[in-house]
This record gives structure tokens, sequence and C-alpha cells, in this order.
């Protein structure tokens, strides 16, 4: 599943990714000079075979970065990449501090909320544990799917581990026994693309869906307290008509209890309320960008960040003006790392044409009834003719025969 380009802020910490690089720097005005790059193909690799074990070439990864987060405090960074491997950092300074493999390519990761370990799920279905405080430990299975895994989350007293599925369902599991499952969290009709525990409200989750619908929950008990349509057959004139999307990134604002959610393939941002007192979702807004939009994330002291296909202007700030969402003009944090961006363009240039793959993720759905009335209208046939094989119908001379006979015995 490839990736396009990610935004991530925490605190003063800012990091842009795309392709196999990342580039981090701070929003801090006292910290003009500080830039700190990586490039995942310069890191090591492990040795790999030719071929696997059943005799087929193995497949070498891209370095391309599919997945990265910070830890809850900022203090640590992890991504994870096309090539099988989980690198760590520290950030204050930056600082690699290990190079680990992974058993599959994976979709999401996590930090715990004390940060002493990294949850990673997989394409497989699997989430594994990687220590943070000891960081070249092997990672440790934890649970299992029967499907892909698309998201992974923790609630902020790391008791349950959440996770989300292609096949609709989000599970809630205990942290130090994940065969023991607390709820499971049903109603979305397509794979769910992204969950997010709201940290204001630790008891509720946010999830988002290829059903093009935004859900709250209250998670341990599995109950759903709110749905969204994002797509209103209602309004085909809107942007949303003849589309099917799922969201790629979930992200929130703690002052007033904003949400904004990245619709995939679409140059739009939904803007939402939280009424955590009513338990509910309120729809406020659709911002619309003239470029491609890659990610967005809030900043806590300034507004919404946004990530977008333009080099001349990567990156918007957009803030409520009156109630109304906006673009207002770039502060100098935004300034500085947009000149970042602009020297370094050719890390975002590959991420162009790249979606986050969820297309791929619906459910075929088609008709077989005209198949199957064809088919038994075939199986008939041949059974007609197979009877018209045994069962000859009688001659013209037996015919003929039978005809005179009668008018012979009429006669007499």
């Amino acid at each position: 599943m490839a990736s396009s380009a990610g935004l991530a802020l925490c605190g003063q910490a800012v990091v842009v990714r795309g392709g196999s690089q990342f580039l981090a720097t701070s929003t801090a005005s006292s910290d003009d000079d500080s830039l700190f790059m990586y490039d995942c193909g310069t890191a090591e690799k492990k040795p790999q075979k030719d071929k696997g074990e059943d005799g087929q070439p193995v497949e070498k990864g891209s370095d391309t970065i599919l997945a990265s987060t910070f830890s809850t405090s900022g203090s640590y960074f992890a991504l994870t990449d096309d090539s099988k491997r989980l690198i760590l950092f520290r950030t204050k300074p930056w600082q690699c501090l290990s190079v680990r493999t992974v058993v599959r390519r994976c979709t999401a990761l996590t930090f715990t909320a004390s940060e002493e370990k990294v949850l990673v799920a997989d394409k497989s279905g699997d989430v594994y544990s990687f220590s943070v405080l000891e960081p070249h430990e092997c990672g440790r299975l934890e649970l299992g799917h029967l499907s892909m895994l698309l998201d992974v989350a923790v609630s902020p007293d790391d008791r349950y581990v959440l996770t989300a599925d292609r096949d609709e369902k989000i599970r809630v599991s205990w942290a130090l026994a994940p065969h023991n499952i607390e709820a499971f969290c049903l109603g979305h009709t397509e794979f769910v693309s992204r969950i997010f525990v709201v940290p204001d409200h630790p008891e509720l989750l946010l999830s988002s869906s290829g059903d093009c619908t935004l859900r709250l929950w209250e998670y341990r008990r599995g109950r759903e307290l709110h749905c969204c349509h994002l797509a209103s057959p209602q309004e085909p004139a809107g942007p949303w008509s003849d589309k099917r999307f799922a969201a790629s990134r979930i992200t929130y604002w703690s002052r007033d209890s904003w949400v904004a959610l990245l619709c995939d393939c679409l140059p739009v941002v939904c803007i939402f309320r939280l009424d955590a007192p009513g338990r509910q979702l309120v729809c406020r807004q659709q911002l619309s960008f003239q470029h491609r939009v890659w990610d967005v994330a809030f900043e806590e002291s300034q507004g919404l960040w946004v990530l977008q296909d333009c080099r001349e202007a990567p990156l918007v700030l957009c803030r409520p003006v009156d109630g109304r969402w906006q673009t207002v003009p770039e502060t100098a944090a935004v300034q500085r790392v947009s000149a970042h961006l602009h020297r370094n363009w050719a890390m975002l240039e590959g991420s162009a044409g790249v979606n986050n793959g969820f297309s791929g993720l619906y459910k075929a759905t088609f008709d077989n009834m005209a198949t199957y009335l064809e088919k038994k209208e075939e199986r008939l046939q041949q059974q007609l003719r197979k009877k018209r094989h045994k069962n000859p119908p009688p001659g013209p001379n037996r015919q003929t025969k039978r005809a005179k006979s009668g008018e012979a015995s009429w006669s007499g």
C-alpha cells in the first residue's frame, strides 16, 4: 500500500515526510537553523536471500515511508518503511536510536501513552510491540485479526488496544492480555480506515470508513453514539457525488473540540465540532483547496496546518474566523517550514501521483443471478436432449401405418 506525503506536529516539533525521506524542524522562532533530515535509503538493511522458502524470488522494498508518528510528549518519533523496518528516533535532540526488522509491511503504528512501547499493525492482521526503553529488542506478537489491519490506537490510560481492520470491525482488547476482548464496535459497512481516541474525552472514539461515514463510539461498551454520513444522495451536485472515499486522517484540536477529517482522493477537508455532553458530531464546514491535500494536522497554538501539492505554497494555515474556518496569512513558523520544503521539494515530488491505496480495499460487488439463470437453462436443455435421445418420437412410416389401420377397422 503506497503512501503519499505526510505531516506530523507535536509541541514545537514538525515533521514532513515524502518518499523515503523526512524533514524535521521546529516552529520556535529561536530555532531558525534547526533542521534534521533522514533518508531510509541510507539505513542499515537486513541481508535478504535471493529466494524465499517457497523458492520464489524475494520482493525487495522501496524504502518508502509507510507510516510515522510522534510519541505523546514528542520525545520520540517512529516510522516504518516498505523495506519492513521500524526506525526509532529521539527528538531532543534528533538522533536515530535503532533500526529493527518487522515481519510484514506495516500499515499503522502508535506509541503507548507511557512511551515504553511502539505498537505496529501490519498487512497480515497482526500487532507487534517493540520496546522503546530497549531500542534493539525484537518485537513481540500481541494480537491478530483474520484480515488486514488499517489502524491501531491505545487508550490514554494504556488499558486498551484498539484495532481497525478491512472487515469493518473495530476491536477493543485488553493491553495486558490482548487475547481478552472487551468489546467490538460494529456498524461500518466497509473497511475502517482510521480510528482516533479523543484525548479530552478518553471514553470516546472516532472512526472513519470506506462507507463514507464518520462515527462516534463509547468504545468500551461497543456502543455507537452518532453517525455522520459524508455523502448524501439528496445532494447529487455536491463534492461527494459518484465517489467512494475514505478518510486518510482524523485530527483533533482541543480548543473548542474541533475535528478535521481529510478525505482520501478529494481536495476537501471536513470540519466537525464534537459535542461531548450531547454525544454527537456536528458538521460545520467543508474546506476546499485548489491543489491536492496530502495531510492535515492541528497545531495547538495556531490552528490547522494543511500540506498540499504546491511548491510555491506547500503549507496553508486555517483558523476559525467569526465561526467560519478560512485560510489566514502565514505565520512566521509556517513561513520557516515552507522555506525548508521549497528548498527540499525533490523529497515530495514522488508523492504527486500516489494515493493511500484505499481504492483497492473496497469489496467487489457483482450480480451473479444472470449467470446462474443462463447455466440453469443450459442444464435444462441438456436434460431435454438426453430425454429425446432415449425416447425418440414415432417416425412418419409408423404414423402412416397406424392411420391406415385405423381407417380399415373403421370401415369394417
